[in-house]
This record gives C-alpha cells, sequence and structure tokens, in this order.
C-alpha cells in the first residue's frame, strides 16, 4: 500500500464544525457555485453529494469517493467502489485551538512497485489539491 498525504492546512473553524461539515458533503456544492469562476477552474469538474465526492480528471475519467468510516470528530474515510485499484482517501482533523482546526487528506492506494514512479506524483498531487480544495471551500 503506497500513501500519499497533502501538506497541512488550517482552517479557522472549530474541529466539530468541520467534522459536521463533512459528514454532509451537500454543503460544499453550495459554496463551490459561490466561489470566483478563477477558483472554480483551478478545482476542476467536481461535484458533491450528500455521502460522496467525484472528480472528473481526463487522465482517469469519473472518480467517486463514498463515506465508509466515520470517526468523530478526527477523521472520515471514503472509498473508491468505482476505482480498478484498492484505494482510500482520509481527512483527518486535528484541533490546533477551540477556533482552528489541521486538515490533512492522505491517500491510501495498492499499486505495483513498478508503476508507483509513473502514478506516485500524480496521486501526491491529487492529495494536496483536495487539501487546497478544502482550504478554499471552507473559508465561509
Amino acid at each position: 500500500m503506497s500513501r500519499y498525504e497533502s501538506k497541512t492546512v488550517t482552517v479557522q473553524k472549530p474541529i466539530c464544525e468541520m467534522f459536521s461539515r463533512f459528514s454532509d458533503l451537500s454543503f460544499f456544492e453550495k459554496q463551490l457555485e459561490q466561489l470566483p469562476e478563477e477558483q472554480r477552474a483551478k478545482l476542476g469538474e467536481v461535484h458533491f453529494a450528500p455521502d460522496s465526492i467525484s472528480i472528473v480528471t481526463p487522465q482517469v475519467g469519473e472518480l467517486k469517493f463514498q463515506v465508509i468510516e466515520r470517526h468523530e470528530p478526527d477523521k472520515i474515510v471514503f472509498g473508491s467502489p468505482s476505482s480498478p485499484i484498492p484505494l482510500t482517501m482520509s481527512v483527518n482533523f486535528a484541533e490546533v485551538s477551540p477556533e482552528a482546526t489541521d486538515v490533512t487528506t492522505v491517500i491510501d492506494v495498492e499499486i505495483p512497485a513498478m508503476l508507483r514512479p509513473f502514478v506516485g506524483p500524480k496521486l501526491q498531487q491529487a492529495a494536496d489539491k483536495f487539501g487546497e480544495m478544502i482550504s478554499n471551500l471552507s473559508r465561509s
């Protein structure tokens, strides 16, 4: 299993509020619609439903992540039933203060060792991009 971890982003929201937002992902669809066009273009084609996130990329097509575990208040785990390989994405919350939360995204994927040099950088980029998206969408 290979692991790709995003940069940690600090969001000025309490940990319980961040966990609540990720417990119903449709909140982020509304936030996405309110972003300036320039920021939406950077995020690409992303769609949110109450328990899932769909990301469309030219390289892979649609990749859908569904909530498979919740560990209140510090972790939500997504699985990808449509992925041809075992893949999970965890969103981890750590309280910095009563009004701030560190958020880190971790992608765990089972890929053959010989493919890691080719696929690894893209997965790291995906983890970082997801962390950036969380930061942008959680500001309001």
